[in-house]
Protein backbone atom coordinates (compact mmCIF):
# COMPACT_ATOMS: atom_id res chain seq x y z
CA UNK A 1 0.00 0.00 0.00
CA UNK A 2 1.55 3.58 -0.51
CA UNK A 3 0.24 4.99 3.00
CA UNK A 4 2.62 2.48 4.75
CA UNK A 5 4.84 2.95 7.82
CA UNK A 6 4.54 3.00 11.45
CA UNK A 7 4.67 6.50 12.16
CA UNK A 8 2.02 6.95 10.07
CA UNK A 9 -0.54 4.69 11.53
CA UNK A 10 0.41 5.59 14.84
CA UNK A 11 -0.46 9.21 13.45
CA UNK A 12 -4.10 7.94 12.80
CA UNK A 13 -4.16 5.93 15.80
CA UNK A 14 -3.89 9.34 17.68
CA UNK A 15 -6.04 11.00 15.31
CA UNK A 16 -8.80 9.14 16.05
CA UNK A 17 -8.81 8.82 19.94
CA UNK A 18 -7.84 12.40 20.61
CA UNK A 19 -10.08 14.00 18.23
CA UNK A 20 -12.35 15.29 20.47
CA UNK A 21 -9.57 16.91 22.25
CA UNK A 22 -8.13 18.56 19.19
CA UNK A 23 -11.55 20.18 18.22
CA UNK A 24 -12.30 23.43 20.76
CA UNK A 25 -15.81 22.76 19.48
CA UNK A 26 -18.51 20.56 21.55
CA UNK A 27 -20.40 18.44 18.96
CA UNK A 28 -22.59 15.15 20.12
CA UNK A 29 -20.97 11.58 19.93
CA UNK A 30 -22.29 10.88 16.28
CA UNK A 31 -21.24 14.38 15.05
CA UNK A 32 -18.00 13.68 16.48
CA UNK A 33 -17.79 10.37 15.37
CA UNK A 34 -18.50 11.76 11.85
CA UNK A 35 -16.09 14.34 11.49
CA UNK A 36 -12.98 12.21 12.62
CA UNK A 37 -14.51 9.50 9.96
CA UNK A 38 -14.25 12.40 7.17
CA UNK A 39 -11.15 13.49 8.15
CA UNK A 40 -9.38 10.27 8.12
CA UNK A 41 -10.81 9.22 4.85
CA UNK A 42 -9.51 12.68 3.65
CA UNK A 43 -5.50 12.05 4.97
CA UNK A 44 -5.62 8.62 3.60
CA UNK A 45 -7.03 9.66 0.43
CA UNK A 46 -4.38 11.96 0.16
CA UNK A 47 -1.84 9.88 1.06
CA UNK A 48 -2.61 7.22 -1.58
CA UNK A 49 -3.13 10.08 -4.21
CA UNK A 50 0.63 11.17 -4.23
CA UNK A 51 1.88 7.82 -3.73
CA UNK A 52 1.78 6.59 -7.29
CA UNK A 53 1.62 9.41 -10.28
CA UNK A 54 0.42 8.77 -13.55
CA UNK A 55 2.27 8.26 -16.54
CA UNK A 56 1.26 9.16 -20.55
CA UNK A 57 2.03 6.28 -22.59
CA UNK A 58 2.01 6.45 -26.23
CA UNK A 59 2.36 4.14 -29.29
CA UNK A 60 2.13 3.57 -32.87
CA UNK A 61 -1.98 2.83 -32.38
CA UNK A 62 -4.45 4.91 -30.39
CA UNK A 63 -5.28 3.57 -27.21
CA UNK A 64 -7.94 1.19 -27.83
CA UNK A 65 -7.28 1.16 -31.11
CA UNK A 66 -5.84 -1.83 -33.56
CA UNK A 67 -2.43 -3.09 -33.58
CA UNK A 68 -0.66 -3.16 -36.72
CA UNK A 69 0.03 -6.44 -38.03
CA UNK A 70 3.78 -5.59 -38.25
CA UNK A 71 3.70 -6.24 -34.24
CA UNK A 72 2.01 -9.14 -33.91
CA UNK A 73 2.49 -13.14 -35.05
CA UNK A 74 1.40 -12.74 -38.47
CA UNK A 75 3.72 -9.99 -39.32
CA UNK A 76 7.43 -8.90 -38.16
CA UNK A 77 6.44 -10.26 -34.15
CA UNK A 78 8.53 -7.42 -33.15
CA UNK A 79 7.49 -5.07 -30.24
CA UNK A 80 5.67 -1.39 -30.54
CA UNK A 81 7.90 1.56 -29.51
CA UNK A 82 6.56 3.11 -26.26
CA UNK A 83 7.09 6.46 -25.78
CA UNK A 84 6.83 8.02 -22.03
CA UNK A 85 5.38 11.74 -22.18
CA UNK A 86 6.30 13.25 -18.47
CA UNK A 87 8.52 10.47 -17.08
CA UNK A 88 9.34 11.36 -12.96
CA UNK A 89 12.99 12.72 -13.12
CA UNK A 90 13.24 10.60 -9.88
CA UNK A 91 13.31 7.43 -12.16
CA UNK A 92 15.85 5.10 -11.69
CA UNK A 93 14.21 2.08 -13.87
CA UNK A 94 11.41 1.13 -15.72
CA UNK A 95 9.04 -2.02 -16.10
CA UNK A 96 7.01 -3.23 -18.64
CA UNK A 97 4.37 -6.03 -18.89
CA UNK A 98 1.98 -7.01 -21.45
CA UNK A 99 -1.05 -8.93 -20.87
CA UNK A 100 -3.98 -10.60 -23.12
CA UNK A 101 -6.77 -10.62 -20.87
CA UNK A 102 -8.81 -12.43 -23.26
CA UNK A 103 -7.19 -15.59 -23.87
CA UNK A 104 -9.34 -18.29 -23.72
CA UNK A 105 -6.81 -19.89 -20.54
CA UNK A 106 -6.86 -16.57 -18.37
CA UNK A 107 -4.11 -13.94 -18.72
CA UNK A 108 -1.64 -14.71 -21.09
CA UNK A 109 1.72 -12.74 -20.33
CA UNK A 110 3.50 -11.43 -23.79
CA UNK A 111 6.19 -9.64 -22.51
CA UNK A 112 8.28 -8.81 -19.31
CA UNK A 113 11.25 -7.03 -19.50
CA UNK A 114 12.57 -4.91 -16.56
CA UNK A 115 15.27 -2.49 -15.39
CA UNK A 116 15.00 -0.44 -18.36
CA UNK A 117 17.02 2.64 -17.82
CA UNK A 118 14.53 5.82 -17.47
CA UNK A 119 14.11 7.00 -20.89
CA UNK A 120 11.66 8.42 -22.81
CA UNK A 121 10.96 6.19 -25.65
CA UNK A 122 11.39 2.22 -25.99
CA UNK A 123 12.21 1.81 -29.22
CA UNK A 124 10.39 -1.18 -31.49
CA UNK A 125 12.62 -4.46 -32.10
CA UNK A 126 13.90 -5.03 -28.93
CA UNK A 127 16.07 -8.52 -28.97
CA UNK A 128 14.78 -11.66 -27.61
CA UNK A 129 17.21 -12.71 -24.98
CA UNK A 130 17.51 -12.90 -21.23
CA UNK A 131 19.92 -9.68 -20.58
CA UNK A 132 20.02 -7.31 -23.47
CA UNK A 133 22.90 -4.45 -23.94
CA UNK A 134 21.59 -2.89 -27.25
CA UNK A 135 19.22 0.18 -27.46
CA UNK A 136 20.14 -0.06 -23.50
CA UNK A 137 21.00 -2.56 -20.94
CA UNK A 138 17.70 -4.83 -19.34
CA UNK A 139 16.34 -7.97 -18.26
CA UNK A 140 13.48 -10.18 -19.68
CA UNK A 141 11.99 -12.62 -18.15
CA UNK A 142 10.08 -15.64 -20.12
CA UNK A 143 6.70 -14.62 -21.93
CA UNK A 144 3.99 -17.90 -22.05
CA UNK A 145 4.80 -18.25 -25.12
CA UNK A 146 8.33 -19.90 -23.47
CA UNK A 147 10.86 -17.79 -24.49
CA UNK A 148 12.15 -14.30 -23.25
CA UNK A 149 11.49 -11.21 -24.89
CA UNK A 150 8.39 -9.98 -26.84
CA UNK A 151 5.58 -12.24 -27.99
CA UNK A 152 2.99 -10.49 -30.52
CA UNK A 153 -0.47 -10.67 -30.47
CA UNK A 154 -1.60 -14.33 -32.12
CA UNK A 155 -5.35 -14.56 -30.75
CA UNK A 156 -6.93 -17.85 -31.63
CA UNK A 157 -9.84 -15.93 -32.41
CA UNK A 158 -11.70 -12.97 -31.93
CA UNK A 159 -10.80 -9.40 -30.94
CA UNK A 160 -8.24 -9.70 -27.87
CA UNK A 161 -7.47 -6.62 -26.03
CA UNK A 162 -3.30 -6.10 -25.00
CA UNK A 163 -2.46 -4.39 -22.23
CA UNK A 164 0.83 -2.80 -22.21
CA UNK A 165 1.84 -1.79 -18.48
CA UNK A 166 4.32 0.91 -17.63
CA UNK A 167 6.01 1.07 -14.31
CA UNK A 168 8.22 3.64 -13.31
CA UNK A 169 10.23 2.85 -10.07
CA UNK A 170 12.53 4.26 -7.38
CA UNK A 171 14.70 1.82 -7.62
CA UNK A 172 16.90 -0.53 -9.67
CA UNK A 173 16.05 -4.31 -9.51
CA UNK A 174 18.64 -7.26 -8.85
CA UNK A 175 19.92 -8.43 -12.43
CA UNK A 176 18.13 -11.99 -11.96
CA UNK A 177 15.54 -13.86 -13.74
CA UNK A 178 12.17 -12.96 -12.44
CA UNK A 179 8.54 -14.16 -13.21
CA UNK A 180 5.57 -12.09 -13.12
CA UNK A 181 4.69 -12.66 -10.20
CA UNK A 182 7.66 -12.26 -8.21
CA UNK A 183 8.71 -9.20 -10.28
CA UNK A 184 4.99 -7.83 -9.26
CA UNK A 185 5.97 -8.58 -5.51
CA UNK A 186 9.53 -7.02 -6.02
CA UNK A 187 8.36 -3.72 -7.28
CA UNK A 188 5.14 -2.80 -5.13
CA UNK A 189 6.80 -0.83 -2.62
CA UNK A 190 8.79 0.89 -5.65
CA UNK A 191 6.41 2.46 -7.80
CA UNK A 192 6.25 5.80 -8.70
CA UNK A 193 4.55 6.26 -12.38
CA UNK A 194 1.74 3.84 -13.70
CA UNK A 195 0.55 4.21 -16.97
CA UNK A 196 -0.86 1.46 -19.70
CA UNK A 197 -1.63 1.77 -23.10
CA UNK A 198 -4.42 -0.51 -24.45
CA UNK A 199 -4.46 -2.45 -28.12
CA UNK A 200 -6.74 -4.99 -30.07
CA UNK A 201 -6.21 -7.60 -32.60
CA UNK A 202 -8.15 -9.89 -34.30
CA UNK A 203 -7.04 -12.95 -36.59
Amino acid sequence: PVWRGSMFMKSLTFLSTNIESLIPFKFNYVTMRWITALILAFLIFGCAQKGVEKLEVKSVFENGGFIQKKYTCDGDNVNPPLILKNLDPKAKSIVVIVEDPDAPMGTFTHWIIYNIPPVSEIPEGIPRDKLIEKPFKAMQGKNDFGYYGYGGPCPPSGIHRYYFKVYVLDTILDWKEYSKDELLKAIESHVIQYGEIIGKYSR
